[in-house]
């Protein structure tokens, strides 16, 4: 097993934890409007975020740091063993674990797990089949996501897909009672010294970015409310499970005009490897600028 990528963010270290890169279908299905066409009109996306053919490349990882002597997880991915009506979803069996462990983060060590928002692929890690059971994978953990996140979902007419997801990986978490529920107000909310959650709406209605600063650097983990660095060239490109289409393309507006020309490091939860960059303008929008990780 490779060791997991890293940044450095003031005396942070932020780990990508690996799951899966996901089939090459899953572009085209999630970005519709990413069309062949429009990814060769930027050729910096390749060969990174973009295959030869100007496919697009998406991945699912979790992000992983110290901060305060918390060890905190963002996001949780899919998870291993659920029933999903998504193939490329379904009954995963994944090292994710030891991928985590090996980051300095075994999840019985895990103190705070922040949830972006509360879909399959980012929960699903939540919890781990134990006897039959889902319980929680980091029991010694706080988990914490968005009131209005959990609100808007307990009055949501869902499908079964979804009630099977969230009675695997959302209910037995709150059962044990490791659920808060956070209000996240327009500035945002610290919830660590220099861990600030801070609303991203429009994917789903209470969908929070994550943004961690250290010793005067900064860092912001996306969640979803951008999927692909495709997005920076063109922040009006929605993906095609947004909640709330008009308010994504807001918020994606505003945060990319608040992050261009800056030094803060952004970090994509579905950003294929190299995942981190920097938003510089380009060509009336914005491109990312990689940034490595750090050497082994």
């Amino acid at each position: 097993m490779t060791t997991p990528a890293s940044w450095t963010v003031g005396d942070v270290t932020v780990h990508r934890v690996d799951e899966i890169l996901l089939p090459r279908a899953t572009g085209p299905w999630l970005l519709p409007d990413a069309t062949p066409d429009v990814v060769a009109g930027q050729a910096w996306l390749r060969p990174d975020f973009a295959d030869d053919e100007n496919i697009l490349r998406i991945d699912s990882h979790s992000f992983a740091f110290t901060v305060d002597g918390l060890r905190v997880l963002v996001d949780t991915g899919i998870g291993n063993g659920k029933e999903r009506a998504n193939p490329a979803w379904h009954r995963l069996d994944t090292d994710f674990p030891q991928r985590l462990t090996a980051a300095g983060h075994s999840p019985d060590s895990v103190d705070l797990v922040l949830l972006t928002h509360l879909h399959a692929d980012h929960v699903g890690w939540n919890t781990r089949e134990a006897d039959g059971e889902w319980v929680p994978t980091f029991p010694n953990a706080r988990y914490l996501t968005s009131r209005t996140e959990r609100e808007f979902w307990a009055g949501y007419a869902m499908d079964e897909a979804r009630r099977q997801m969230f009675r695997d990986s959302v209910i037995p978490v709150e059962e044990a009672g490791l659920l808060d529920l956070v209000d996240v107000p327009a500035e945002g909310v610290e919830v660590a010294p220099g861990l600030r959650l801070l609303p991203t709406p429009g994917h789903t209605p209470g969908h929070i970015a994550v943004e961690l600063t250290s010793r005067g650097r900064t860092a912001l983990i996306t969640g979803d409310c951008v999927h692909h660095p495709v997005q920076l060239a063109h922040p009006g490109i929605g993906a095609c499970v947004d909640i709330d289409p008009g308010r994504s393309e807001v918020t994606r507006r505003e945060l990319l005009g608040s992050l261009a020309g800056t030094d803060t490091l952004l970090l994509g939860t579905h950003f294929a490897p190299p995942t981190a960059g920097r938003v510089v303008p380009h060509q009336g929008a914005y491109r990312l600028s990689p940034v490595p990780a750090d050497s082994a």
